[in-house]
């Protein structure tokens, strides 16, 4: 049996040799490189990516990068391709071929066909004088040293490569297009993710109850207030209806502590005024990064500088956002 010290030491042997494998990536991000960009962000149609065995896994996590980021993409087994699948290439889509070897067979039988029908083929390739890099119109090395497999055959280190130029090629892509935050939204809309980028603070505040006294309330109104709207908190407003503060739960702690009997203190008596706002129309994240900057646990709400409601930390932690 392996020992700790063993496994520890195979792992970082692991870490280490994939690590330097990818910087080495460096080197080849030359004139082929952005050909290939230059290829894809010129072409009206989709990116086409192929592969077989472990690189069509990769295959598929770059079309998922490229979908996200704003470059149209699709997956296409190299040995299903030669078997129908061929018809999902249109006229104007570019195909990219991903191998370690560029000797698979499948991938051999597969470019003659691509050629025929003129698409242009981007190569990522882990060897410059295989089939698939001589004739794919660019090649892009992604070649390797070594892999991680102590048997020098699983792929590990060639697929974590072709993964990188996979990443690389998409990020520039992404930069070229001016792909902002809010498309990032438009095609992420499902779970925290795209809550953090789409979720506003109306969209909470509408949940809530809207707590609120006058200044002139007594405590047993700001108490209830409290109590029955159970945000923590309720807004001050003053006789004209503008904020002029807020009074929490800590408020009422700190009264109690700071006076034998409440009974002639008003709503201005405890109230801390300057509370911290935040528009109905910022991103819920925003208000997640406040609470956390002023160490508060709700945030009075405003809309054109007039009350409008309350969010609380519970609401961000509802909606997952924590």
């Amino acid at each position: 049996m392996f020992s700790s010290k063993e496994v520890i030491k195979l792992a970082l042997e692991t870490i280490d040799l994939e690590a330097l494998s990818v910087k080495k990536l460096a080197e080849y991000v030359n004139e082929a490189f952005i050909k290939a960009v230059e290829v894809i962000h010129g072409s009206k149609g989709r990116v086409v990516v192929s592969g077989i065995g472990k690189s069509a896994v990769i295959a598929q996590k770059i079309v998922a990068t490229f979908n996200s980021t704003g470059t149209p993409a699709l997956f296409m087994h190299a040995a299903d391709a030669i078997h129908g699948d061929l018809g999902m290439i249109q006229p104007d889509d570019t195909v990219i071929l991903i191998s370690k070897s560029g000797e698979s067979p499948e991938i051999k039988v597969l470019i003659p066909f691509i050629k025929n029908m003129k698409n242009p083929i981007i190569a990522i390739c882990g060897n410059e004088q295989s089939y698939l890099a001589t004739h794919a119109d660019i090649f892009v090395d992604s070649t390797v040293e070594k892999e991680a497999c102590p048997n020098n055959l699983a792929p590990t280190t060639s697929t974590t490569a072709q993964l990188v130029m996979g990443d690389a090629l998409a990020v520039c892509l992404l930069s070229l297009k001016g792909f902002s935050s809010r498309d990032f939204a438009r095609y992420h809309p499902g779970g925290a993710l795209g809550k953090k980028l789409y979720l506003r603070v109306a969209d909470l505040t509408k949940q809530n109850e809207k707590p609120e006294v006058k200044d002139s309330s007594t405590i047993r109104e700001v108490i209830y207030e409290i109590s029955s709207k159970r945000l923590g908190a309720t807004a001050v407003l003053d006789s004209t209806d503008q904020l002029c503060g807020i009074i929490t739960d800590g408020d009422i702690r700190r009264m109690l502590e700071n006076h034998e009997s409440f009974a002639g203190l008003k709503a201005k008596d405890i109230l801390s005024p300057n509370p911290k706002t935040i528009d109905d129309n910022e991103l819920a994240i925003e208000a997640l990064e406040q609470m956390r900057t002023y160490d508060i646990t709700q945030l009075v709400v405003t809309k054109d500088g007039k009350y409008t409601g309350m969010v609380h930390l519970h609401d961000l932690l509802r909606e997952g956002l924590i």
